[in-house]
């Protein structure tokens, strides 16, 4: 049986903690948004602090857009990295797939969809406790390997596809996808990846060295 670091079990107990208690501002913000460690997310994302920042209001905006024409009977999550938005869940027909990314395409600073959404029935409580857990064991993974920031990645899974995103090296890319098609539960790897040279690298992170292999 694979031995675990404390951070990786951190990080898959906190997976369950979102899917159990429904939120995690309520819930689990003790264990990931203390000030310390917002501070080290931030610093160590290779997005600017603004595009961050855009990024949050991009999805809260698309929720609330979502929720305000679509209601109840969709389940959808959004997810923004660098203005580039992916929509995953599950709607009941093909007119509200299409609908909802028209939603989202005309949130502000918005610059590209890519709608993963599937035309099925809301997936069960055991289905997201699932998932939330290959999304935990794929991050957990990353903070174990030796050559990888695992926060340069963004981990979304729906029904065992894996999606991954960041700004990141082919070496990373490469690295990053090789790790989560080894983990359990994984259907499949989709890469939303922007890749970035080692030399930009370098100048976006000039305090951060690279990780020893």
């Amino acid at each position: 049986m694979m031995k675990m670091k404390p951070g990786a079990i951190k990080l898959i107990a906190t997976a369950l903690c979102v899917v159990s208690l429904g939120s995690v501002l309520s819930a689990c913000a003790p264990l990931i948004l203390g000030g310390a460690a917002m501070g080290a997310l931030v610093a160590t994302d290779r997005r600017t602090s603004g595009a961050q920042l855009e990024d949050e209001g991009i999805e809260l905006r698309s929720i609330g857009r979502i929720n305000e024409n679509l209601g109840g009977r969709v389940h959808v999550s959004v997810t923004s990295y660098n203005r580039q938005v992916l929509l995953t869940g599950e709607v009941p027909s093909a007119q509200d797939k299409q609908l909802v990314e028209q939603i989202v395409s005309r949130v502000d600073n918005v610059r590209l969809v890519v709608n993963e959404l599937a035309v099925l029935g809301s997936s069960s409580l055991t289905q997201r406790s699932s998932d939330a857990l290959i999304t935990g064991k794929v991050k957990a993974a990353m903070v174990d390997s030796k050559d990888l920031f695992a926060n340069a990645f963004k981990v979304v899974t729906e029904r065992g596809v894996v999606h991954l995103m960041g700004r990141v090296t082919q070496r990373e890319a490469d690295r990053a996808t090789a790790i989560a098609r080894s983990t359990g539960g994984v259907q499949k790897v989709v890469r939303l990846l922007e890749i970035i040279s080692e030399d930009e690298l370098q100048r976006t992170l000039p305090a951060q060295a690279p990780p020893k292999s």
